[in-house]
């Protein structure tokens, strides 16, 4: 897999459509204003905003030459989210929430949207394809509301895409935004049926253990570097 960082503002016209299209209110929730919102683009202005993490808006090429657009979710993906998952095979959808759905309820896809970025971090991937966007992963953790070093995580990825790295990418920019955050330990519960999870997890680093209370589940954990000095300075100031 080759991967393309972005420049130039590329990754502003990610999100450009998706900005412009939400009323003040909306822009509030997640610490814009419409200034920081020009005609068809993100003005400079926005990186110097505290909650949107703009820095995690990032692109990939697969082996074959498909861009694929990764970013933070926005409130107005609810649809979106609701599509993807609908997407998803019966077994996808199982492994995914460990227990049969066949649509996303429309409570759990307002709070998948609903994102404040500290305590609740959220990341999609998608593809554009004649004017069409077209979600096909999806990353997220949140952090445990009794100790802020820790933090649970799922991914889920569309079936037609597995095995071209997208997984590997949405984790590993998990960890690294886990670990600016302070957090120094991420963990998730998986079926122990579910062997993509479980390759991905072995193959980042995870801890796979039994759980004891269920054993058709195990837990997966991960203890993260401290952050450097240097990166510590910047996610303060920043």
């Amino acid at each position: 897999m080759t991967y393309h960082r972005l420049e130039t503002g590329e990754g502003e016209r990610a999100v450009a459509s998706q900005l412009c299209s939400m009323n003040d209110r909306e822009l509030k929730d997640i610490g814009l204003t419409r200034s920081h919102v020009g005609k068809g683009r993100v003005v400079k202005a926005s990186y110097v905003i505290d909650r949107y993490p703009v820095h995690l808006i990032d692109v990939m090429r697969t082996a074959d030459g498909c861009r694929i657009t990764i970013r933070p979710t926005l409130p107005q993906d609810r649809e979106l989210q609701k599509e993807f998952f609908r997407s998803l095979s019966a077994e996808s959808r199982h492994s995914r929430f460990m227990t049969p759905l066949k649509e996303l309820p429309d409570a759990l896809a307002e709070q998948f949207a609903s994102i404040n970025y500290r305590s609740h971090l959220a990341l999609l991937a998608e593809v554009f394809d004649g004017g069409r966007e077209t979600m096909i992963g999806e990353a997220r953790y949140v952090v445990d509301a009794n100790d802020r070093e820790l933090c649970e995580f799922a991914i889920s990825v569309a079936d037609g895409w597995r095995r071209c790295g997208l997984g590997s990418a949405l984790l590993s920019r998990l960890e690294h935004e886990a670990a600016a955050s302070g957090i120094s330990l991420m963990s998730a519960h998986t079926l122990v049926g579910n062997n993509a999870m479980l390759g991905l997890a072995v193959r980042a680093g995870y801890r796979v253990v039994a759980d004891q209370c269920d054993l058709s589940q195990a837990n997966l954990e991960k203890n993260l570097p401290t952050p450097s000095a240097s990166l510590l300075i910047q996610t303060v100031t920043a």
